[in-house]
């Protein structure tokens, strides 16, 4: 129990030894630990709560000025708020008042980068936000981003690049949100989208047009087949791994000689590298090992397709490239595209294996439950006949820029393509 005191004095304060809590009258107390250090405390009751706020220690706080912050402390009490709360959002919103926008980002994105699977998404964030953000509300306090703000900054793209607008108040939204953790800031985030800014935009799918990776005809790709064969460079040579065994540009880019099984002529993408986060096997057709045994022959480092430097592996624009110098508007994508649909076309092939072989994710829930196998055997010959269709018109003689065959969209598909029955 408190000792009871008419009031304290600054010569009391100073020769009280005793352990235990000293009154001074209206809450405020002298307490004295075990161990014989001082402090203040305001003992308060709020809704039928009893509270301590500690006011500092002695040796930093003299009892006038105890009394002082007891005073205000009441004030607050009477007015029916909680001073332990209001003294924290003070100190959130001097804290707020400190951090700008931009480094409250900043530390979010260096916090962050370690988990992100992509070491490219730090400098998406910082390039986003350095263009769309910084240059509008990047110095003010984070614990004063508003609404206004946001629709400052969304309104000029959200109509024009929608898809980029999307992304912009999403890791604005993720911004604040560790601003909030951070107790940098307080209160709803303005970012958010479903029941807030969905009131002052539309959907980005309303008013932004869906756009396909442009894709070659496949009939066309023989033909395209025999003028990417003199293509000089790695830039090519991952374009046709790519070709044949319907990847996605990033996990043949990255790909390492250890992924690789020449002799069981599989191919295994592991799960961190992949956009499902799953393992991925390909069956290498006899063209792709072909391909493979003809790189390792020039192998110099772990990377099948090393950049420059040896450590990092060669850049999407390496072979964004070779589509540039061959003037085909096509993108790298867009060839896994032009496999489903030759897939679909000229072969009896069931849906679920022409899906596996492009490692999409079985969106009906009940079916990926029974579906367990990545059917590797049945995407064997499936393969193997893009790989015979594919390089159909290469006959192994010498070729020149002279008398290629030109791309023609009436260009027929491979017989034996057309006959593939799986």
């Amino acid at each position: 129990m408190p000792k009871r005191a008419a009031g304290l004095t600054a010569r009391g304060v100073v020769s009280l030894t005793t352990p235990g809590l000293f009154a001074d009258g209206g809450g405020l107390y002298l307490q004295i630990s075990p161990a014989g250090t001082k402090s203040w405390v305001f003992r308060f009751s709020l809704a039928g709560r009893r509270r301590d706020m500690g006011l500092g220690p002695v040796a930093d706080v003299t009892l006038a000025q105890a009394r002082e912050l007891a005073a205000t402390a009441r004030k607050l009490v009477r007015e029916g708020q909680d001073p332990i709360e209001a003294r924290r959002q003070r100190a959130t919103d001097e804290a707020g008042r400190a951090i700008t926008l931009r480094e409250a980002a900043a530390t979010m994105i260096r916090m962050r980068q370690d988990g992100w699977r992509n070491a490219k998404h730090a400098a998406q964030w910082t390039a986003s936000l350095e263009r769309y953000v910084f240059p509008l509300i990047g110095d003010r306090p984070v614990a004063a981003v508003n609404t206004d703000d946001l629709v400052r900054v969304l309104e000029p793209i959200w109509s024009q690049v929608p898809e980029t607008a999307s992304r912009i108040r999403g890791r604005i939204e993720a911004t604040l949100d560790y601003a909030r953790v951070r107790n940098w800031r307080t209160g709803e985030n303005p970012a958010r989208w479903r029941g807030h800014l969905d009131q002052v935009f539309p959907a980005k799918g309303a008013v932004a047009k869906v756009e396909h990776h442009a894709s070659l005809p496949y009939p066309d790709l023989p033909a395209f087949w025999v003028r990417l064969q003199i293509q000089d460079g790695l830039g090519a040579r991952a374009l046709e791994l790519a070709i044949l065994t319907a990847g996605r540009s990033g996990e043949v880019l990255g790909a390492r000689w250890e992924e690789f099984d020449l002799g069981a002529a599989v191919w295994t993408v592991p799960a961190a590298r992949m956009k499902t986060n799953n393992p991925h096997r390909v069956p290498l057709s006899a063209p792709a090992l072909q391909l493979l045994r003809k790189l390792h022959a020039i192998r110099r480092g772990d990377l099948v397709f090393p950049g420059q430097r040896g450590d990092r592996a060669l850049s999407n624009m390496s072979v964004a490239m070779v589509l540039r110098r061959m003037s085909v508007p096509v993108t790298v994508h867009g060839f896994r595209s032009t496999f489903r649909v030759w897939a679909e076309e000229t072969t009896q092939t069931p849906s679920a294996v022409s899906e596996a072989a492009l490692s999409h994710t079985i969106k009906d829930k009940v079916m990926a439950a029974y579906q367990r196998s990545d059917l590797l055997e049945k995407r064997r010959p499936l393969m193997e006949a893009w790989g015979a269709f594919v390089t159909s018109m290469v006959t192994g003689a010498a070729l020149d820029t002279a008398g290629l065959p030109p791309l023609s969209r009436s260009t027929p598909p491979d017989a034996s393509a057309a006959e593939f029955r799986p």
